[in-house]
């Protein structure tokens, strides 16, 4: 499953104080906005019920406990001033709208529940809700808030009280409303929420600016520590990042230092043990060579008179000159690898015909009748002839003796390259085993005797794959067998003066 992509830490910042700052604003202008509302809604229903009893003092005494509509017109204009307006009803029967300055007057009366003719902007009786209604006839001032014509009212229902000659009060059947516009309280809300979120917005916006300069502050030592990580990657071992301040990313700066620190030393340390092994073998391998000279000559005579020594000398002198062969190869690989490795390895390059190259060095070796080979004809390139036939015979020779028959060379070309495949028929490397391959003294099976080859082989041959500036690959081929790939440029990186 392909991993989903995640935003980088930058971006995760900006979004946690975005979120951060949204949410916070949106908190505490909705807890304000809310106790905003409910103050001036408060207030207003507050002073406007105390007026509405300040006004109805006025109406004591009554005139007459079951008054017609001139009185109940007299009440509401009594009740009604230049923020409300008043209706007085009594069993069904109510008074004329009342309506603010500047409003008509409509005429005639009409029982609440029968459709009434409201003038425009003024609710009429029948905007009364009938649940504030029965409260108020059960003799209980009362209020409710309404939406009319899509504007809000404070609707406020007060009965009116008769008081006998005993003390004692009695509900005269009397209600008064007044109706009152919300409209400048709507106003003051709106701009409060206008207000909250402007003061979001503008929330928003410094935290973003503070989250960008907190990933600044922040993803700068990251992106520091970041590249220090790669340069001492890529072998800059002295690589150090600057410590700033005493916080956890100085801590990580820090232990950083010291890490690098430690990896120089030890690096120091390995490369100098190494530089003492390479010289080491390289100083025994030229050692080995005159006495191996002398065992190679002695080698040679007992292999001539072998034949004529009985049968356990003959055979013991056979084994000697094999013995001594190996030795002599074996100590011939390790001269050629300290010579990579001392950086002293150099190509004599000659323009040589490649398919007859490859040729003359399977005839050397006796492999023309064991091996197939399809040359590509006119193949020219400037080559160092040792070099190439020592790579080719270290990959004919593996495929010989570790693979199945038959084993194939193939050479083809294009104008910038040449290319040569060595393939067998075998059951090809297990796939543990490719990469390594190319590695010193790497043998596939361990257990394999010692007279099989050094393992230095092909890691020679690679060396001098990369001393033409070329490579060497090996792949198992879909229906069995190694394949070893070689590519050469076809003009040579000349020592003296780069490609000719």
């Amino acid at each position: 499953m392909a991993p989903r992509p995640s935003l980088g830490l930058r971006a995760r910042l900006l979004l946690a104080f975005a979120l951060l700052s949204v949410v916070t604003a949106a908190a505490v202008a909705g807890g304000m906005y809310v106790q905003a509302r409910t103050y001036i809604l408060e207030r207003t229903q507050n002073a406007a019920v105390q007026a509405m009893r300040s006004r109805m003092e006025a109406l004591f005494p009554l005139r007459s406990a079951t008054p017609g509509p001139d009185e109940l017109d007299r009440i509401a204009g009594i009740m009604t001033d230049g923020n409300s307006r008043a209706i007085a009803v009594y069993h069904g029967v109510h008074s004329p709208i009342r309506p603010a300055p500047g409003h008509p007057r409509p005429d005639g009366n009409a029982p609440i529940p029968d459709s009434w003719v409201i003038p425009p902007q003024i609710p009429g009786p029948g905007a009364i809700p009938n649940e504030l209604r029965r409260v108020v006839a059960g003799g209980v001032i009362a209020w409710q808030r309404v939406v009319w014509q899509g504007g809000p009212y404070l609707i406020i229902g007060a009965p009116l009280l008769i008081v006998e000659r005993d003390g004692t009060t009695r509900v005269s059947g009397i209600e008064v409303y007044t109706v009152r516009s919300l409209r400048p309280e709507q106003t003051s809300i709106d701009r409060l929420t206008v207000r909250a979120w402007l003061i979001g917005g503008a929330a928003l916006v410094f935290a973003v600016v503070l989250a960008l300069l907190a990933t600044r502050g922040v993803l700068r030592p990251v992106r520091e520590l970041g590249r220090a990580a790669r340069l001492l990657g890529e072998g800059e071992l002295r690589t150090r990042v600057a410590v700033r301040g005493s916080d956890e990313l100085a801590d990580v700066a820090r232990t950083f230092n010291d890490t690098a620190a430690e990896l120089e030393r030890h690096v120091k340390q390995l490369r100098a043990m190494e530089a003492d092994a390479r010289r080491f073998v390289a100083d025994v391998s030229h050692e080995l060579r005159t006495p191996l000279a002398a065992l190679t000559a002695v080698a040679d005579v007992l292999d001539e008179e072998a034949a004529r020594l009985p049968e356990p000398a003959g055979r013991a002198a056979r084994l000697v000159s094999q013995e001594t062969l190996n030795l002599t190869r074996l100590v011939n690989d390790l001269i050629e690898i300290s010579r990579f490795d001392a950086g002293v390895a150099t190509l004599a390059l000659n323009e040589v015909d490649v398919a007859e190259l490859v040729r003359a060095t399977l005839r050397v070796r006796g492999w023309s009748e064991l091996v197939h080979t399809e040359l590509a004809a006119a193949v020219t390139a400037r080559l160092d002839p040792r070099r190439v036939d020592v790579i080719v015979a270290n990959l004919v020779g593996n495929a010989l003796r570790h693979g199945e028959p038959p084993v194939s060379v193939r050479l083809s070309a294009d104008p910038d390259r040449i290319t040569v495949e060595v393939r067998d028929h075998g059951p090809g490397l297990d796939e543990a085993v490719l990469p390594q391959v190319f590695d010193r003294f790497y043998k596939a099976n361990a257990a394999r005797a010692r007279s099989q080859g050094s393992g230095l082989g092909l890691a020679i041959a690679r060396e001098n794959a990369h001393l033409h500036r070329g490579d060497l690959t090996v792949t198992n081929a879909p229906d069995g067998g190694a394949i070893f790939t070689l590519r050469l440029p076809r003009r040579a990186h000349d020592p003296d003066g780069g490609p000719e």
